[in-house]
């Protein structure tokens, strides 16, 4: 199934700034997921945010709250974003089918994100390089887990050049300077 730009769109899970320092190879990651956003934001792919539980875990980590502060950001207490009614409105309005996920913890709502997107009838792409966990043997074992369920799993590089489809194009040279 390739991935288009009319059908896609993308989320960021609870990117949070009291949990990231503790993410396993959280800076590797921040750049990855950054990029990944730039790059989404060139193509004009709609971006959702999630938060959870703010009280306890605070905000969008700064250096990526700058660059996603126009899209709809939404604070949950439900581990999958699928089970908060007003994100599902969110995803459901867009009428986009391909949800582009990104985030941590990998285990827990990102995996449980992309079984319940997948449950419903959406089609989840998780971005490999742009997720994470605590311990790394956590994320491993949630890749597994999400490959035997038939989830897609991609790279941010990939993801971006067949959501970019041709060279040569303004939105092609863009992306091409991001993945260097």
């Amino acid at each position: 199934m390739r991935i288009t730009k009319d059908s896609a769109l993308a989320m960021v899970v609870d990117v949070q700034e009291r949990l990231f320092p503790h993410i396993y190879e959280n800076e590797q990651l921040e750049k990855n997921i950054k990029i990944l956003v730039d790059g989404l934001k060139t193509l004009g792919i709609p971006v959702i945010v999630t938060e959870q539980y703010k009280k306890g875990l605070g905000e969008t980590i700064p250096s990526l709250a700058t660059m996603v502060e126009e899209y709809p950001h939404n604070e949950k207490t439900a581990f999958s974003c699928c089970d908060d009614p007003g994100i599902m409105e969110t995803i459901e309005l867009t009428t986009r089918r391909s949800v582009i996920l990104a985030g941590i913890e990998s285990h827990i709502c990102l995996l449980q994100t992309a079984l319940d997107l997948k449950e419903r009838g959406f089609h989840p792409i998780v971005i490999e390089d742009c997720v994470g966990s605590r311990n790394p043997e956590n994320k491993r074992i949630a890749m597994t887990r999400l490959v035997q369920e038939g989830v897609l799993i991609s790279s941010y590089e990939s993801i971006l050049f067949e959501l970019c489809r041709f060279a040569g194009t303004d939105q092609f040279k863009a992306i091409s300077k991001l993945v260097k």
